[in-house]
């Protein structure tokens, strides 16, 4: 770990020690994980995992996969392969009522991150979550818009778009931005967040002023909490995150914030693929999967497939049983898409949440002879904040400044296979470079 981040860990750990309450709270009631635009259920699965380390029941853990989980560009204009507001809080409303029937709970807590917390505060104000939630943890929320102004003016986006006004209009005798009866924790960071800029440079508008402030994500009425350092996406996954979450559905500091390995390791997940050139949590009838243990020195196979399965109508690629201390190569074979080779270090505990979408190869990589990526789907590279290299380089393409990009592409000229080692912080994983002539991509992806 970077030394400026070990050194942050510390401090937020005699905080979350400082700021332990003794306020009565439910044991384990039922977690719906709630991600962002674009992403899937998989983001939580170290969540999870930290979740249960600390003994809360993995019955009790739900993450949910929002069908078509990226947003219109205008909210007023259908779209295909794309949801409204509105229609992204009902899809949730639907786990919500499906997760209380399953575990017999009155009310659930609910944690999101980004467009997700969208989802849950209009899901607790407009359609009946008051009823349903006891508390709501947000990360990085887009709570006040990415921008406020004219620019693309029925955004779901848009501080001053009808859905953002009538969201954060007053609510009880306070004239609270949050629902009355249902506590409410933001998590953001000090400045590190790329949609809580005073420019528009992360949604491509690098003069326009977004009249958004560091401080966006928080919400009058909510207990709001800072994580300097963090970015975006770490607000959320970042073990210091889930220490404050703990926090706030338990009154104490959970007991660890890394995570305990299990004897038996079942990995499971969904396939998904795209509607047009947005992303769906859909399953993938028909595509399949490979995969293999390799050399954690060399990223060669150790053998023949481990586990192969051609996915049916649910798209589910396991049920696998994984060996703990092995890192491992998944192969993902579809129509229309590449030959996706996704490399991860070894699974210390279970999850079916582990989902995989198959890649195209794109246009500006076509000259290359390999091309391998690496990729934080839970956070961004910082240079100069992280620790990390690509084939024992700065990983190409990444700026100092607000962390903003969750991968790094490396265009190899030769085409003959050989180990590529990817370094973010404390994590290793090696892949191995396979022909792009061949329609191969291939991604070395971390947990955290």
């Amino acid at each position: 770990m970077n030394p400026s981040r070990r050194l942050l860990c510390l401090l937020f750990a005699a905080l979350l020690a400082g700021c332990a309450s003794t306020g009565p709270r439910d044991a384990t009631p039922p977690i719906v994980f709630v991600h962002g635009n674009g992403d899937t259920a998989a983001l939580w699965y170290p969540t999870v995992w930290r979740f249960e380390t600390n003994g809360w029941p993995r019955e009790r853990l739900f993450a949910v996969d929002l069908p078509y989980p990226q947003a219109r560009t205008e909210d007023d204009k259908p779209q295909d392969g794309r949801t409204s507001a509105a229609e992204n809080m009902r899809n949730l409303a639907a786990e919500v009522e499906r997760v209380r029937k399953l575990t017999g709970a009155d009310k659930v807590v609910l944690v999101g991150n980004s467009r997700g917390a969208n989802a849950i505060r209009d899901y607790i104000r407009n359609g009946g979550g008051a009823a349903s939630v006891s508390r709501a943890a947000i990360g990085g929320g887009v709570n006040h818009g990415v921008w406020a102004g004219a620019y693309l003016p029925a955004s779901e986006f848009n501080g001053k778009s009808p859905f953002m006004t009538a969201l954060n209009s007053p609510q009880g005798p306070e004239g609270l931005e949050v629902t009355p009866g249902v506590a409410f924790m933001t998590l953001r960071s000090d400045r590190f967040d790329k949609f809580a800029q005073p420019d528009g440079r992360w949604i491509g508008q690098p003069a326009m002023a977004t009249h958004i402030g560091y401080d966006a994500p928080a919400l009058k009425g909510a207990e709001n909490v800072v994580l300097p350092g963090l970015d975006h996406r770490e607000v959320s996954y970042h073990p210091l995150a889930f220490a404050q979450i703990w926090r706030f559905l338990t009154g104490k500091a959970p007991e660890r914030t890394d995570v305990a390995a299990e004897a038996d390791v079942s990995l499971d997940g969904r396939i998904t693929g795209f509607r047009g050139s947005s992303p769906t949590n859909l399953p993938l009838p028909g595509a399949s999967i490979e995969v293999y243990e390799t050399s954690s020195q060399t990223g060669e196979r150790l053998g023949a497939a481990v586990h192969a399965k051609t996915v049916g109508a649910d798209g589910q690629w396991g049920p696998f049983r994984a060996n703990a201390g092995v890192q491992y190569e998944f192969v993902i074979r579809a129509d229309g898409f590449a030959l996706t080779h996704v490399y991860r270090a070894p699974f210390p505990r279970s999850s079916n949440f582990i989902h995989f979408r198959p890649a195209r190869v794109a246009d500006a990589d076509k000259d290359a002879a390999s091309v391998v990526t690496m990729t934080r789907p839970r956070g961004y590279f910082g240079p100069g904040r992280d620790t990390m290299s690509l084939d024992g380089k700065p990983p190409p393409g990444l700026q100092p400044g607000v962390p903003g990009l969750s991968t790094a592409k490396l265009k190899l000229n030769e085409s003959a296979p050989r180990g590529v080692v990817a370094i973010f912080n404390d994590q290793r994983v090696v892949a191995r470079s396979w022909p792009l002539k061949e329609n191969r991509v291939v991604f070395a992806e971390f947990h955290d």
